[in-house]
């Protein structure tokens, strides 16, 4: 893959990542808020509890995704972008296409499993 336009992908992605992590974020927050204000005698108590677990696992995966985008981002500036991390091996373009972030090949993606 081209490194400017992998540059603009990653750059692309980071922002829209950045934007829905602190949309979750904030939700999580509406959640915990809820959970505080809800009565005693309501229908389902446990309901805000679990919209802010998942909102708390949607922003960890959003974190990930967000560290995988800057690494990704790192390694073009470092000039080993599209080898693999663990091997070395250029990464194919078809898989870079697919997520401008990968950092391994599809079978040590695979082993790693």
């Amino acid at each position: 893959m081209d490194q400017q336009q992998a540059r603009k992908r990653l750059q692309a992605e980071r922002a829209e990542v950045e934007v829905l992590l602190r949309d979750t974020e904030a939700e999580g927050e509406q959640d915990r808020t809820a959970e505080d204000d809800q009565p005693a005698d309501s229908v389902d108590p446990a309901q805000p509890l679990t919209a802010e677990g998942l909102a708390d696992s949607v922003a960890e995966t959003l974190r990930d995704r967000l560290a995988a985008i800057d690494r990704a981002l790192q390694r073009l500036d470092d000039g080993t972008y599209g080898r693999s991390v663990r091997s070395g091996r250029p990464i194919p373009d078809e898989r870079l296409d697919a997520d401008p972030a990968a950092e391994l090949t599809v079978e040590e993606a695979r082993d790693r499993r």
